[in-house]
């Protein structure tokens, strides 16, 4: 199935587009996807530990299971000041 993952910020900048296609299997989460990810751009691991997930409009964690046309967000953590 695929679901599209939209980079932000300095993680847009790292990996060098705004968004991507990526075909994940069934049943397949949060985590796996990022495995996907990390294997296609290695530099984006070394943000694992503060990265931020959102599906749709909700911030999410690992274990959530994606769907078909999921729109994934990853996003560095929020800075305010």
């Amino acid at each position: 199935m695929k679901v599209q993952v939209v980079f932000y910020a300095q993680l847009r900048d790292l990996v060098g587009m705004r968004q991507l296609d990526v075909d994940v299997a069934n049943g397949a989460t949060v985590r796996d996807l990022l495995g996907q990810l990390y294997a296609q751009q290695p530099k984006l691991r070394q943000h694992d530990k503060s990265i931020l997930i959102g599906a749709g409009v909700e911030f999410v964690d690992r274990n959530f299971k994606l769907s078909p046309g999921d729109e994934i967000s990853i996003m560095p953590p929020v800075q305010g000041g």
